[in-house]
């Protein structure tokens, strides 16, 4: 069966992103429930890289972020989410699949030709300080989750040691 890609750039970042979160989706099928709150890492001063939930706290809140993020640039009115911590794998891939949809969403009215800003006074501020444009927001987006993918294969593969 034949992919269908979506158009355009905009088109790329949202198919990129699917892939990415649906890889992560995957990867925690693996994850017992009651494994999820276990602390793995215990030489982290991260509270939330410590476990598979607060991982994926994390990047379920950051999903929704960087889309809030663009929203605010475009002049909505919103609070940033907070992480929430989740009692099953189940759960949160269904978040996963929520931020993918308010992503989606999020880029419904924003054209391919506003995703690059050249500008950085014009450019987003990020809680964490750094300006980055949509493109590079959304690229950042997307390697986030390939970064704590990789993370919990790692704890994956070490707990089967």
């Amino acid at each position: 069966m034949n992919k269908v890609y979506r158009t355009g750039a905009i088109g790329a970042l949202l198919d990129e992103y699917e892939k990415a979160i649906a890889e992560l989706s995957k990867t925690i099928e693996q994850i017992p429930d009651d494994q999820l709150a276990i602390i793995i890492d215990h030489n982290t001063n991260d509270p939330y890289c410590k476990s598979y939930q607060g991982i994926l706290a994390h990047v379920v809140s950051a999903g929704y972020n960087y889309a809030i993020t663009v929203r605010k640039h475009k002049g909505e009115k919103l609070d940033f989410t907070d992480k929430v911590l989740l009692d099953s794998v189940k759960a949160y891939q269904k978040e996963l699949d929520s931020v993918f949809q308010y992503t989606v969403d999020t880029f419904q009215h924003i054209k391919d030709n506003e995703l690059e800003e050249y500008d950085n006074e014009k450019k987003m501020l990020t809680r964490w300080g750094q300006r980055y444009d949509m493109d590079q927001l959304f690229e950042h987006a997307i390697v986030h989750i390939l970064r704590h993918r990789r993370q919990i294969e790692q704890f994956i593969q070490n707990s089967k040691k």
